[in-house]
């Protein structure tokens, strides 16, 4: 059982996302690895990891597995990351399953991220300064230009793919639109009200070139994602979703807040490094894929990855989404659920957890007919992230 392959997901679950969820970090948490297990048809004592990652705002592993009642825990970790991670951790969970460190293992992310701890600002910065992971100089330099929060880091890599490759405004509104259009059939989806291009021109200005609604929503909430051997999967009660590859990386000149401020070109992200292996690893291609759910922080992070994966010709993107080619109906279908856009910022693993229901053919009036290859990512347009693709062959 040293197989990555022979790992698959077998259990989903997720709390409401909203702005206000009235409950603790470590409730939430709770709630969506309790679902998880529930969904795949097992006891949440059977849980034998633990996996989960945040940046000074989750309830970390040990607190977890004592407020479940584990019988055990063979394995867990806990990542000092964010967004980029969030493929990573069910890469993880797969890792100890597939080496035999563990049976049962949860990936989770659980946060306030609305009510709680909120990005940006001075306070944020002081605090990922001074984390053990992001202890770096580079703060001061930044905070006294200005450059606080995300929004202001990715303004600027998008700024050089405008410069680039001419990406316009526009073609970040056509990302935002179709987001939102899938979110509209999303039950689960913060926003579902339908965007126009009026509206989004409309939006203010956050941080030039991104307009409110090219940002990612801030939502309380918590996804989690159990993983176990594909042999015992097909036991349980759901279909087992295969874990078919994974990758996390990037370039070697991550270091930042950002992890891409040191990058020699800032219009790539790290998907250059990672993707021929991805798929090469799963033994599928680019054109197999029947949808991919790619992490959408801002609009500009969709069209980085869209072209670094391969899907298209770098500043290609943008025509992509205006034409409709990344629609439910188009040739690769994008954010299904409506992404971290519109459907909730639960750092990432939302995505995931959007896949495997478009894999199990669970996604109601969103889903993808025939869904069997899917391709989820985590990172942005940063030179630091994870992806996995998902199958059910």
């Amino acid at each position: 059982m040293g197989e990555i392959n022979r790992t698959a997901v077998a259990g989903i679950g997720y709390t409401d996302f909203s702005r206000n969820s009235g409950r603790s970090v470590e409730r939430l948490a709770l709630e969506a690895i309790e679902a998880a297990a529930a969904d795949a048809g097992i006891a949440a004592s059977k849980i034998d990891g633990l996996v989960t990652y945040g940046l000074c705002d989750t309830s970390y592993t040990g607190v977890l597995a004592t407020g479940l009642g584990l019988k055990e825990l063979n394995y867990f970790a806990d990542y000092s990351a964010g967004g980029n991670v969030a493929c990573a951790v069910v890469l993880q969970a797969a890792m100890a399953v597939a080496t035999g460190q563990a049976n049962c293992v949860v990936a989770y992310r659980a946060l306030n991220g609305a009510t709680g701890i909120r990005y940006g600002g001075s306070g944020w910065s002081e605090m990922m300064a001074t984390t053990g992971l992001l202890s770096d100089a580079e703060p001061q330099f930044l905070d006294t230009c200005g450059i606080t929060m995300p929004a202001q880091h990715y303004a600027l890599l998008a700024r050089r793919h405008m410069a680039k490759y001419g990406t316009t405004n526009e073609d970040f509104a056509a990302v935002a639109m179709t987001c939102r259009e899938h979110a509209a059939k999303n039950p689960r989806a913060q926003m579902r009200k339908p965007m126009t291009l009026d509206d989004y021109l409309a939006s203010m200005w956050i941080a030039e070139p991104f307009r409110l609604l090219d940002c990612c929503l801030q939502s309380d909430g918590a996804c989690a994602v159990l993983v176990t051997s594909l042999d015992r999967a097909q036991h349980l009660q759901q279909k087992p979703v295969r874990i078919l590859s994974g990758a996390v990386g990037g370039s070697p000149r991550a270091r930042g807040v950002m992890w891409t401020n040191f990058a020699d070109e800032h219009a790539e992200c790290y998907a250059t490094a990672l993707a021929d292996g991805l798929f090469r690893r799963a033994g599928v291609t680019r054109s197999d894929m029947d949808f991919a759910q790619l992490y959408d922080c801002f609009t500009y992070s969709v069209i980085a990855q869209l072209e670094d994966f391969g899907f298209c010709k770098k500043g290609e993107s943008g025509a992509f989404f205006r034409e409709g080619r990344a629609g439910l109906q188009g040739e690769l279908p994008v954010n299904t659920g409506g992404g971290l856009l519109s459907e909730a910022y639960i750092h990432g693993l939302n995505c995931v957890v959007e896949a495997v229901d478009q894999l199990r053919g669970n996604a109601g009036e969103r889903q993808i007919p025939g869904a069997e290859l899917g391709l989820v990512t985590a990172g942005g347009a940063a030179h630091s992230g994870s992806a996995l693709i998902l199958g059910v062959q």
